[in-house]
């Protein structure tokens, strides 16, 4: 078995020029493969332009045609003689039938089925007592 004095020194003796060197190397390697494959890439692309350009294309034509829905007359299914007024026409003509009719109270509500029983009875104190 080995001294622990020769191992020290193994351990701590220093590394020769060659394997500094052949490190240095490795590394300049690897960038120059770095820089072979990133090098011939195209480096002003206008891929994101184009696509901007025609998302902004659709949208006007999107924006044209809601347009044209909104503010004309069009059959939406003749034979059943169902029409497509423009927008500010039917608020006009629902302000209209809204304004002629008398505001009516809601419903009274639904109690549940278990609770069958009226306000004047949970009320009263009697009601509430509990049983002798």
């Amino acid at each position: 078995m080995a001294d622990p004095e020769s191992l020290r020194r193994i351990a701590h003796s220093p590394a020769p020029f060659s394997t500094w060197l052949g490190i240095v190397l490795l590394f300049a390697l690897f960038g120059a493969i770095v820089l072979a494959v990133i090098g011939p890439s195209q480096r002003g692309s206008d891929y994101e332009q184009t696509r901007a350009a025609k998302r902004l294309e659709r949208l006007k034509s999107l924006r044209e045609e809601t347009e044209k829905e909104l503010t004309t007359y069009a059959w939406v299914d003749k034979s059943k003689g169902i029409t497509r007024i423009p927008i500010d026409r039917a608020m006009e003509l629902t302000v209209a039938e809204l304004a002629q009719k008398k505001p009516a109270p809601a419903g009274p509500i639904a109690t549940p089925p278990g609770s069958a029983s009226s306000p004047a009875e949970s009320a009263s104190p009697s009601a509430s007592a509990p049983p002798p």
